[in-house]
């Protein structure tokens, strides 16, 4: 990741002469000077972002070589291109993220334009997410399906897959290989009534072993579904290389079709490949939380006079061991509310301390929004243990703050902390309420974490 060029502030500064340039002169300086630092950035995959002369991010990039891709729009057919042409010129200033292939580069300037919503990228700003190939784990007999969606929170996931088509595609070849169902029913080994149940086409073309007719025993297809995961989890070789020998022996006797078939069905398999980790990559708004159980649910077991309707999560970030950072983050109706999304920039605290830096950020948003008269959220959820949770509520007392509820969830344990009350609250891991605290937790901590160069800007910060 690069740093901030600290001359940048400089120009800007009193007595520098660019200062008094006409402002025309000085867009142009300033678009020159962000041209001569793209031509030293690395030839490695990555994302690059620009920005105008506030700081602000107007453009984010993807590229296999971060510094061909960038100095791109300083060559003089950008002006021109009616792609480029109405807004290169207001580039002042360009940074970039390293990654480490062209997919997680893919990935990441999907992420960062949901997150910032650049100006002047027309694409990704919508829901639209990235598929995974997800195996059921709880049923007799597993289902395999392509999922934008993964609402089973028990199911095995992988991805994301950056090409939707690519992994339909190799779904097909994996169900002609290990024969596993891609169906909804549900299908249970102890209920005969399925001895008389008829069997879709898959069965008769050889493409499914029919567990829906019980033709094959509970056992049995979980044994197929284990070398779906072998494979999935990059034993592959053994299979490709069966392939790719029939390929040869196809070509040898001269059936071209079934080589070419085999070619592409090998194609397909290899791009599995092609995918993001997924603890690097998993989409948070693809993982379903039903919003409205998990509202009533914490209504229920934080004893509320109502249901809530607003909880802000806050989380702790150090960006290089050093400097401190903190998120805001804003749920409505138990959903994302990215407009009351806020960075915080630690101001008073010295080194690493968690628990001062939570005082700070929760002292220096509910002054504000009471000096400006705003409601404040119905929850505020604190990342972390009982010392996190009393930092934040001596930052009420010491303002003489009335508090909302202020509740912590430590994530070992996945525990809840709450004033007064020693002992934790232990929720099971199917609770609504618990499935709908760590969504917030999880999006204050990603906020924090995953794009911390943009935050090191001042103006990127809620001050």
């Amino acid at each position: 990741m690069s740093t901030p060029d600290d001359s940048s502030d400089e120009r800007r500064g009193k007595g520098d002469a660019s200062a008094n340039q006409p402002p025309a002169a000085q867009e142009h300086l300033a678009f020159t000077l962000a041209g001569d630092k793209v031509r030293k950035f690395p030839t490695t995959p990555g994302v690059y972002l620009f920005k105008d002369d506030k700081a602000r991010v107007i453009y984010v990039g993807k590229a296999i070589n971060l510094r061909s891709r960038a100095s791109s729009y300083f060559n003089a057919d950008a002006a021109t291109d009616q792609r480029t042409g109405y807004w290169v010129h207001e580039i002042a200033d360009a940074d970039f993220m390293d990654c480490e292939s062209e997919v997680d580069a893919l990935l990441v300037e999907s992420r960062l334009i949901k997150d910032i919503q650049p100006k002047y990228n027309k694409n990704l700003k919508d829901d639209k997410t990235f598929p995974y190939l997800m195996i059921s784990q709880r049923e007799d007999f597993p289902r395999v399906e392509f999922t934008r969606e993964p609402k089973d929170k028990n199911a095995k996931l992988y991805g994301p897959f950056p090409n939707a088509a690519a992994l339909r595609g190799a779904i097909q070849v994996l169900q002609r290989i290990f024969k596993f169902r891609t169906c909804s029913l549900d299908i249970e080994e102890s209920d005969e009534r399925w001895k008389w149940f008829r069997p879709c086409l898959l069965a008769s073309i050889d493409q499914c072993t029919a567990p829906c007719n019980l033709r094959i025993s509970k056992e049995e297809y979980r044994k197929d579904i284990r070398r779906l995961h072998m494979f999935m989890e990059g034993n592959q070789s053994r299979l490709l290389k069966q392939m790719e020998d029939e390929m040869l022996e196809a070509s040898k006797n001269l059936e071209f079709e079934k080589a070419a078939k085999l070619r592409d069905e090998i194609q397909m398999l290899n791009r599995l490949d092609e995918r993001g980790e997924l603890e690097s990559h998993a989409q948070p708004e693809v993982f379903y939380v039903d919003p409205k159980k998990g509202l009533a649910g914490l209504r229920q077991v934080l004893k509320l006079d109502k249901t809530p309707r607003t909880i802000e999560g806050v989380d702790i970030a150090h960006l290089g061991g050093g400097e401190t950072v903190a998120s805001l983050v804003q749920f409505i109706d138990g959903l994302p509310f990215k407009p009351g999304y806020r960075r915080y920039k630690i101001r008073s605290v010295t080194g690493i301390d968690d628990y001062a830096s939570i005082h700070e950020v929760v002292a220096r948003r509910f002054r504000k929004l009471q000096d400006s008269g705003e409601s404040f959220p119905d929850i505020l959820l604190i990342d972390g243990g009982k010392g996190q949770l009393s930092s934040a509520m001596a930052a009420f007392k010491n303002m003489q703050i009335e508090p909302p509820t202020v509740i912590s969830l430590a994530k070992r344990d996945e525990e809840i902390y709450r004033p007064g009350n020693p002992e934790p609250l232990k929720l099971s891991k199917h609770s609504y309420a618990l499935r709908l605290l760590q969504y917030v937790r999880d999006e204050s901590h990603r906020f924090a974490q995953h794009y911390h160069h943009i935050l090191r800007r001042k103006s990127t910060f809620d001050e």
